[in-house]
């Protein structure tokens, strides 16, 4: 019988690597997405079929259209299928007020963290969706409890995408509802990940974790297994909803 098969963008490190590993665990092929780190893509890849899995690295950059459609054109040559999508990939930039902000940089991020996903999204529509002559399948987006937080004083603009990531979560949900695909979104919190050092701050988690009502940052090993969650048939009616893992906040 033929695993079932899930992208993961962005997974090279962080969330998308620890959900990488736990889907092949739990029996998918998985497509590794990377967008410049090869050697740590390589490194998940190599991990997953040390433990007998399978699974290939493919780069591309999620905020570009052509790559995007590469991507998913790869995914079919390679398998022939598509079960499921994790839209990881996501930036942030270094920390700063809205008044200091520049045009280029907002449209960095919301390129890579709404255009990117949604992207991804509409190529897994259109091979998964019974609509499509697809078998159906799930989606989860990786947002963050920012969406709701709003970071002021130091992501605003991240946050503001993820808001978005979430309208088109909701939005998409209900639109292929009765086309055999579930989506659903993931919040996490202040999670141990390489990603703060893209804002300046490798050390943020330390810094705030106090504010966490559990007192500690999360891992990354936490939020791959409420992904995994809303991939499985465990949560077969669960769609357009959202698992926040941020320890309360």
């Amino acid at each position: 019988m033929q695993r079932k098969v899930v992208l993961v963008t962005g997974a090279g490190r962080g969330i998308g690597a620890a959900t990488a590993v736990l889907a092949a665990e739990r029996g998918y092929a998985v497509a590794v997405n990377y967008r410049r780190d090869a050697d740590a893509a390589e490194a998940v890849v190599a991990r997953i079929r040390d433990a007998g899995g399978d699974a290939v690295a493919l780069r591309a950059d999620v905020a570009v259209e052509g790559e995007v459609a590469g991507l998913f054109s790869q995914v079919d040559a390679r398998y022939g299928r598509l079960d499921a999508l994790v839209n990881n990939a996501g930036i942030l930039e270094t920390q700063v007020r809205v008044d200091g902000m520049d045009a280029a940089r907002v449209r960095r991020v919301l390129d890579a963290n709404v255009v990117g996903p949604l992207l991804c999204c509409r190529e897994a529509v259109r091979r998964m969706s019974t609509r499509h002559g697809g078998r159906g399948g799930a989606i989860v987006n990786v947002s963050s409890v920012a969406a709701l937080t709003g970071s002021p004083g130091e992501y605003v603009d991240y946050a503001a995408s993820k808001g978005a990531l979430d309208t088109l979560t909701r939005g998409l949900s209900q639109e292929v509802a009765q086309e055999g695909i579930r989506v659903n979104g993931v919040r996490p919190g202040f999670i141990y990940t390489d990603m703060h050092a893209s804002g300046g701050e490798p050390g943020r988690v330390d810094r705030v974790k106090a504010f966490v009502p559990m007192r500690r940052g999360g891992q990354p090993e936490e939020v791959a297994q409420a992904i995994l969650w809303l991939l499985s048939d465990e949560a077969s009616y669960s769609t357009g909803g959202f698992i926040d893992v941020a320890g309360g906040r």
